[in-house]
């Protein structure tokens, strides 16, 4: 893991993204189902950095975001972890040397440092650090920190793992390796959609990639940035907003959803911080006719 240096002025806050991994590749019918390749070729400024024409593969990036406040250290989303098992999924499996917490270290922050975690929604590459491999067990990472997590997707994925017949392995195993042992250690907080933690700070509805997605708020000085999760995964959902993935559980909520962010996003100058942009990690977004650009 690799974190910016400088960081994004947020008034006297600050967001840094701690980058997990800067690429990782997926075919577009897989991604998209719905996509189609002659449509996304005119978009020539997608490539390389973010669609392969020539392959059709769809160039993704994987990262947390830190959020210094003068009282707080947020952490926003937390990738893969390390020493998780994932046997359906090759690049996640028994994983190490990409930590975390080296990355905060590199700046000055323990573990016991952060005082907040925040999980926009529960799959697996967005709660792998929740956790860690301590004496064979699983504790939570951060000693200190309250994690949020939205009270839908917690009842959703608790829901899902009382009816299967083998629950250790919802989610890829994340359910019960990086979500429960975070509830047991009663530091697990459920929020809802208009909660609020501290001045400037609110939670926000971007239900529709799953049941309880949630995208949170904070403002500082003239900005404010919107941290969306999987409610946009690439930048060609722009000029083709409906464009749902295939990972999403409700694709037609998703894309309601998506255009509904956009179109505050543009009205309100928010900025948006996306969990899988390459590059230009934090970006605003303009209507362009039915869809819609970056912002330069």
């Amino acid at each position: 893991m690799t974190t910016t240096s400088s960081g994004f002025a947020l008034g006297e806050h600050a967001v840094h993204a701690i980058v997990d991994e800067d690429c990782f590749e997926i075919d577009l019918a897989r991604m998209f189902p719905d996509a189609d390749p002659d449509a996304l070729a005119v978009y020539d400024w997608l490539d390389p950095w973010h669609y392969a024409i020539a392959t059709r593969r769809i160039r993704l990036g994987m990262h947390s975001f830190l959020v210094r406040t003068p009282s707080l250290n947020i952490l926003v989303d937390m990738c893969v972890g390390d020493h998780k098992e994932r046997p359906a999924h090759s690049a996640w499996n028994r994983r190490s040397g990409a930590s975390l917490i080296a990355s905060l270290a590199a700046i000055g922050l323990a573990p016991e440092d952060i005082d907040l975690v925040f999980c926009t929604h529960l799959h697996a590459d967005h709660v792998g650090w929740n956790t860690q491999l301590v004496d064979g067990r699983w504790v939570p990472t951060f000693p200190r920190a309250r994690y949020a997590m939205g009270r839908e997707e917690l009842t959703y994925w608790a829901a899902q793992a009382s009816t299967s017949a083998q629950p250790e392995t919802i989610n890829h195993g994340a359910y019960a390796d990086s979500v429960l042992p975070v509830l047991a250690s009663g530091q697990a907080m459920e929020v809802a959609p208009g909660d609020s933690l501290f001045t400037g700070q609110r939670f926000t509805d971007l239900a529709g990639h799953t049941p309880g997605h949630l995208g949170m708020e904070i403002s500082g000085g003239d900005r404010t940035v919107l941290f969306c999760g999987d409610a946009i995964h690439s930048p060609l959902q722009l000029p083709f907003p409906d464009l749902s993935s295939a990972f999403c559980s409700d694709r037609a909520q998703s894309a309601r959803t998506r255009r509904a962010m956009l179109d505050e996003a543009a009205e309100r100058g928010l900025w948006l911080c996306p969990a899988h942009f390459r590059g230009e990690r934090i970006v605003r977004i303009a209507r362009q006719g039915e869809a819609y650009r970056l912002r330069d």
